[in-house]
């Protein structure tokens, strides 16, 4: 059976997140467009993940837990997780491998933590953003550790991406997929990089605004849907 996705969405607890960014928002902007499961993958955290599941819940979108990981070097890797519980522990082994320096909300704005009725619970007070010293070679593997999966986020970009930093994606990562910001470049990069032939690629939108959500046109083709079943997918 098809199940349109998108595994790479931001909340309000992202400071480059949208404030209209609310769990209930995201999960019925994911109903509209016709989404069946999505990922929540917060910078260097996964503490808004409970309240986005249980919001999803109650409107049947599956919702699986995850994290946006900035390695040492400065790459994105999507992390996802089939349970909260592995998702909030991944969430504590990396909050004390990050660099910490205070926020300044007026400038990269604030970081929000809801529970899944919308309401403010809490801020994390330390920027979001920097680097962890999570390194990119050593990545999957400890996500493994945890129960999940990890895989480079958007590789055609000119930034933040595995491509732009090391100029390749090295089998020695360990990667299965991998994740493209525009399924144009699919061919042109497997051009360029053999090594994505042997890789799925998927699509996300990597939206940190409601209107950046794209509608449903990405799907898997699993037998049931679960975290645990697109996880499978994606790591076989």
């Amino acid at each position: 059976m098809k199940y349109y996705y998108d595994l790479h969405i931001h909340s309000c607890l992202s400071p480059c997140g949208d404030t209209d960014m609310t769990p209930n928002n995201i999960v019925n902007m994911a109903k509209l467009l016709g989404l069946d499961v999505i990922a929540l993958t917060d910078h260097n955290t996964s503490l808004n993940c409970k309240a986005v599941i249980e919001a999803g819940e109650k409107i049947d979108i599956t919702v699986i837990p995850g994290m946006e990981l900035t390695t040492s070097e400065d790459i994105h890797a999507v992390c996802l997780f089939p349970t909260l519980e592995k998702a909030i522990n991944w969430n504590e082994y990396v909050d004390k491998k990050r660099i910490k320096i205070k926020n300044k909300p007026e400038i990269y704005g604030r970081q929000v933590i809801m529970n899944s009725a919308d309401e403010e619970i809490g801020e994390i007070e330390e920027l979001l953003l920097p680097s962890s010293n999570i390194g990119i070679y050593e990545a999957y593997a400890k996500v493994k550790e945890f129960g999940g999966i990890c895989y480079p986020a958007h590789i055609d970009r000119d930034s933040l991406s595995i491509i732009s930093v090391l100029g390749e994606i090295d089998e020695y990562c360990g990667f299965k997929t991998a994740e493209l910001a525009d399924k144009k470049k699919e061919f042109e990069l497997k051009k360029l990089h053999p090594i994505l032939n042997n890789m799925k690629i998927i699509t996300n939108s990597d939206a940190h605004y409601l209107e950046n959500m794209r509608e449903a046109e990405n799907f898997f083709e699993l037998d049931s849907l679960s975290a645990q079943s697109v996880i499978n997918f994606l790591d076989s």
